[in-house]
């Protein structure tokens, strides 16, 4: 097995168990199980649980922050920021980041929820670090889509809409399951999320 091969072994195993159990409750050993490998091979290649823990959420974010970035810039020489498209570019590109896997969009929101639920004061300076500068650049426009919305206000109103979104997104499969045994009606991911963007939209403006 290849060094590549092994380190997305450990972090494929790492990112299902932390999405499943959480930070704390998820030990190295387990990991290791799971994916195959020994101890060492997570001390070589990562040196510590933190550092797990920063380089699954650098494999979700750093491709999703490239494209949002490119399309912040675009919607900056646009002039004045339309709040629909602004949700719309960050929506698509959270579903569609790992095209080729769309399960792992799944896990990664809930991986969100684990975040906000479990305080990881590393992780909150690590994403700060390396990413705050892109969501900074969303707030900004978000803040021109809405300039009647006091700042206070604004974030109250994000964090609930974030809220919704990571329980929505994370529990996908579930609410699928439900609208087939209930309505005997096949929902989409990408219904989904177009039902829940006027929803977060609507919950922004008040």
């Amino acid at each position: 097995m290849s060094q590549s091969d092994t380190v997305q072994r450990i972090l494929d195993a790492a990112e299902v168990l932390f999405a499943q159990k959480g930070f704390a409750e998820t030990s190295l050993r387990a990991i290791t199980s799971r994916a195959g490998v020994n101890l060492a091979a997570v001390n070589y290649h990562f040196g510590s649980k933190e550092a797990l823990i920063q380089a699954v959420f650098e494999r979700y974010l750093t491709p999703f922050c490239q494209a949002l970035d490119a399309k912040l810039q675009e919607l900056e020489g646009q002039g004045a920021a339309d709040l629909e498209k602004l949700f719309g570019v960050a929506s698509r590109l959270a579903l569609g980041s790992h095209g080729d896997e769309p399960r792992r969009a799944m896990i990664f929101f809930r991986l969100s929820g684990q975040a906000y639920s479990q305080p990881q004061d590393h992780l909150r300076a690590y994403l700060r670090e390396h990413y705050g500068a892109v969501f900074r650049r969303f707030l900004a426009l978000l803040r021109t889509a809405v300039p009647e919305v006091p700042p206070m206000e604004l974030f109250l109103r994000v964090h609930f809409s974030l809220g919704a979104v990571i329980f929505t997104l994370s529990g996908m499969e579930s609410l699928q399951t439900i609208s087939k045994k209930d309505f005997n009606t096949d929902i989409t991911a990408a219904r989904i999320t177009q039902q829940l963007l006027p929803f977060v939209v609507g919950g922004i403006r008040g």
